[in-house]
């Protein structure tokens, strides 16, 4: 018994090593890699098209007529800016690249939204609770109005036949003027990219 117990143990062993290899495998070493190199490893919107859409728009923004016709940089809002595709895009991702870049550029000034409920209890704590010096306390009625919204919207269409794939993006961005509801500066960036599919195991 005990001869046919050590046989089963030791035949096993290869067979658990043979499981054990071809089972799930981890990435284990990795290194930085150079972010403006463009990775195509898969048919999805990836972080390159995202850089080149940021790119153009606001290189085209602070050269735009809005700007040449100011005494000091206006001040915007970003909103409605949407995915009109069928893939997972960080539309938010997107709209903080654009607006870091145009922020470091000195020529727009941005204001934020999603603060805008924390900002009122900061001001109102500041104010009304008493426990803050009185001529440091923020006031209400001090905060700068925007004077654009910055909208956008990226599209996609798709073309498949046999083996070839081509997906095409369309970003569009507006700055709409708050006052007058006009629309004071308009791009587009378009994208195409092709794909081919390679028959398994060759």
């Amino acid at each position: 018994m005990k001869r046919s117990h050590f046989l089963k143990l030791i035949l096993g062993v290869p067979a658990l090593m043979l499981l054990v290899s071809c089972g799930s495998k981890q990435f284990t070493q990795g290194k930085y890699d150079d972010i403006n190199e463009e990775r195509l490893l898969d048919d999805q919107f990836n972080e390159s098209d995202m850089r080149r859409i940021a790119d153009t728009m606001v290189e085209s923004l602070s050269q735009s007529r809005v700007i040449s016709s100011v005494r000091q940089p206006p001040v915007v809002l970003v909103t409605l800016v949407k995915n009109k595709t069928a893939e997972h895009i960080d539309m938010k991702s997107m709209t903080d690249k654009i607006r870091t870049a145009l922020i470091k550029s000195g020529k727009f000034r941005f204001t934020e939204k999603e603060v805008r409920e924390e900002l009122a209890g900061e001001v109102e704590y500041q104010e009304e609770s008493g426990y803050v010096d009185a001529t440091t306390a923020r006031k209400k009625g001090k905060q700068i109005g925007a004077d654009y919204f910055l909208t956008g919207e990226i599209t996609t269409r798709i073309q498949e036949v046999g083996k070839k794939k081509y997906i095409y993006y369309k970003a569009n961005f507006n700055l709409v003027n708050i006052d007058t509801g006009i629309i004071d500066w308009s791009d587009e960036k378009e994208l195409r990219k092709f794909y081919q599919k390679r028959s398994v195991g060759m």
